[in-house]
């Protein structure tokens, strides 16, 4: 088993659960954690036996953002290069978690903010507990939402609401980001780590290779016009239909019985 520093890891029953392991500092980022984050990803691309990520956080709450004391400039120094940070980081971040073929959950419990929420809502289904908070606050500081936010949250919530988030910093309850499409459910506190740990070893037994189809098609909707979809879809069924699970799935229905897909 993997030790980091940061992070608490685990593999078990075909889901790799990542667990953000900060909980005095509210999980937030610093350059430890990209490593952590790295290497764990990593590790979880590369195991066969993994179909499923969990990611979530230790403590009362997910994720609070960058750690801004990890970018603390003393008197008379020059202004960090955020750019830079997001260059190396947060972007190979958001790409490698984009890039898993496999189905990625978040279980959001307490305050997701920052690069923290747009990190849980850029994971494949996102389950919140009730007490759990979605806040964009980077206008207080002058700058810029970063993590895939500026891309995400329209899609997820619409061009409008996705401005007045970001301009304003409003913070939006578990209730209210469900409502608005944001996240896919709420649950009750104390049901959050069963309900999330359910659905992701439920989606390990599924077959894994044709979700992770789903997602390059979801993925290309909008750039693609409707024509270029139907290609895609085209060759994306092309090859689901060529994989074994397929096979398994017509054989489990024919013979009445469940299928025991295998993820190739």
């Amino acid at each position: 088993m993997a030790d980091y520093t940061t992070l608490l890891f685990d593999r078990a029953d075909g889901v790799a659960t990542l667990t953000l392991n900060r909980p005095d500092k509210l999980n937030s980022f610093t350059t430890e954690m990209h490593v952590d984050l790295a290497d764990a990803l990593a590790v979880v691309s590369r195991d066969a036996a993994v179909r499923c990520l969990l990611i979530t956080g230790a403590g009362r709450g997910f994720c609070a953002g960058q750690d801004l004391s990890d970018r603390a400039v003393a008197p008379g120094a020059n202004a960090p290069n955020i750019g830079e940070s997001l260059e190396k980081r947060y972007n190979p971040l958001m790409r490698a978690l984009k890039g898993l073929e496999m189905p990625v959950l978040c279980a959001v419990n307490g305050v997701a903010a920052g690069a923290g929420a747009n990190l849980a809502l850029g994971c494949d289904i996102v389950l919140a507990a009730r007490s759990a908070s979605f806040v964009q606050p980077f206008c207080r500081l002058g700058l810029v939402p970063d993590a895939g936010g500026t891309w995400t949250l329209p899609r997820l919530v619409g061009q409008a609401r996705a401005t007045a988030l970001m301009m304003l910093g409003d913070k939006v309850t578990a209730e209210q980001a469900a409502q608005w499409g944001m996240i896919w459910r709420v649950v009750d506190d104390e049901a959050l780590m069963d309900e999330a740990t359910g659905l992701a070893r439920h989606l390990a037994t599924q077959p894994t290779r044709g979700l992770a189809l789903i997602k390059t098609a979801l993925a290309a909707t909008w750039t693609h016009g409707f024509g270029d979809q139907l290609d895609l879809e085209r060759d994306l069924q092309t090859e689901a239909g060529a994989t074994a699970d397929y096979r398994e799935g017509v054989a489990a229905f024919l013979e009445k019985r469940p299928p025991a897909f295998k993820g190739r």
